[in-house]
Parts: structure tokens; C-alpha cells; sequence
């Protein structure tokens, strides 16, 4: 039996070439979204200076496999993680809260299981062991800090494995800055946020917690765009020199 086929006339063939030229973009976009990258703005300081609210981030959904949370929810009726690899000391990743599974969230992960997280005098203890970390210029808190003006600490700290990131430090002595000694339980990761007098983090463990490694979305891996939120005496602008910034 041959096999025949049959050309389109002008005007079908305009209707097929607008339906492909409307419809694959958007599949190509949804599975990308979908599998690969995710896109997320930021609402909250609690990860300044390294994501700052108006940044527009992307999530890399591959880096440590699929769960239920970073599929949608048709794809969702799994338990566990497919191809699931563990996060390492340092990324930043969005998740989202056992008590809050509408929510993203995002944090830095720095304890994994097993892990013994403290925080002393302000400064991040693993295992018993001071992180490292080295004092830079202090910068304007304003904005940062909430209600606090003038200047805050910035510091950069490096994690056992070389991961390097800085953090703000706006009081001395704040509400966080001396924990008891937290124990990471297997499965889970202690989560913090880089502005730290001013996150709502795994410290808090009535707020947040441990953080289940199935309700881990993806690694945040880059900035695609960030504007100012604006004020009544400024508009709001992009800032061009954080857009392709490489998040670590």
C-alpha cells in the first residue's frame, strides 16, 4: 500500500504555520518550567545582600531531582524523590514548609543530616567548629535592618566545603544570635538566611524548622532581572548590574 499524502491549500497552511508558531513556544516554556528551571521573584531581605526583594531568580528543578513539590500537581502523587541527589553546605534552594505547602520559601542550606548547628555570639558553629569568616566594610543597614539605620556588619563566611557567601549582621546580640545546639535528623536540612538578625529561619524551630529534603523545589543559580520596589520620592528602576549575576 503506498503511502499518500495530501498538501495543504494557501490558507491552511497559514493556519498551520500561526497554530505551531503560537503553540511551541509554549510548550517549550512549559517544560522547561516544568523540568528544568523555575522561575521565582523575591518578596523578603531575608537572604540580603546576596538576593535583594525585587531580584528575579532562577531555580535549577534537576540539581537535586524531582519530589512532589517541584512538579505540578497532576505529575505530583509520588512520595519521595526521582533521580534525588542531597544539597551541599551553601546552596540556596526554595522549598517549601511542612506547615506551609502553598508557600516557596528561600534559604541557604547549612546543616545537613546529622549535622550539629549552633549559632554563638553571632557567629555559625558545625559540628563544634567555628565557620570562617572575615569582617569586610560595613554597609548602609537601611532597608535591610527594618527599623534599624546607620551602618550594619558585613561579613564573609566560608563553609567547610570552600563555599563562600556574605552575610549582614545588623545588631550585635540579637534574639538569634546565641542558640542551643541543633541536631539535623536524617532526611532533613537546618536552613538560614544570610540577613540574620532578620530571618525567619530553621533557628526558630516553631516557625520553620528542619526542612525535609523532599520539600526541596530546586537550587536557586542565577538572577535574570531585578528592579527597586520604589518609594513615593523615587520611582522604581531596574538594576541592570544584577541581571546574569551567578547566585552562590
Amino acid at each position: 500500500m503506498l503511502g499518500s499524502v495530501q498538501g495543504f491549500g494557501f490558507f491552511r497552511s497559514l493556519v498551520a504555520y500561526g497554530v505551531s508558531a503560537l503553540c511551541l513556544p509554549a510548550v517549550i516554556a512549559l517544560v522547561i518550567r516544568t523540568f528544568l528551571f523555575q522561575p521565582f521573584s523575591i518578596l523578603s531581605g531575608s537572604n540580603i545582600p546576596t538576593l535583594l526583594i525585587g531580584d528575579y531568580v532562577f531555580a535549577n528543578k534537576f540539581a537535586y531531582g524531582y519530589s512532589r513539590f517541584s512538579l505540578p500537581f497532576a505529575l505530583a502523587s509520588f512520595s519521595g524523590r526521582v533521580f534525588g541527589s542531597e544539597p551541599t553546605l551553601g546552596d540556596i534552594v526554595v522549598f517549601r514548609l511542612p506547615k506551609d505547602e502553598a508557600t516557596d520559601y528561600v534559604k541557604r542550606v547549612v546543616g545537613l543530616p546529622g549535622d550539629r548547628i549552633q549559632m554563638k555570639d553571632g557567629e555559625l558553629l558545625i559540628n563544634g567548629v567555628a565557620v570562617q569568616r572575615e569582617r569586610l566594610p560595613d554597609v548602609l543597614g537601611e532597608g535591610a535592618c527594618g527599623a534599624e539605620l546607620g551602618y550594619a556588619k558585613l561579613w564573609r563566611e566560608t563553609l567547610p566545603n570552600g563555599v563562600s557567601y556574605e552575610t549582614l549582621d545588623c545588631i550585635d546580640n540579637g534574639f538569634l544570635d546565641n542558640t542551643s545546639v541543633f541536631t539535623v535528623p536524617v532526611g532533613h536540612l537546618f536552613m538560614i538566611g544570610d540577613n540574620r538578625d532578620n530571618s525567619t529561619d530553621s533557628r526558630m524551630l516553631s516557625a520553620i524548622g528542619y526542612i525535609p529534603i523532599d520539600n526541596v523545589v530546586g537550587r536557586v543559580t542565577m538572577i535574570f532581572f531585578s528592579r527597586t520596589t520604589g518609594t513615593p520620592d523615587e520611582p522604581a528602576g531596574i538594576r541592570f548590574e544584577r541581571i546574569g549575576t551567578v547566585v552562590r
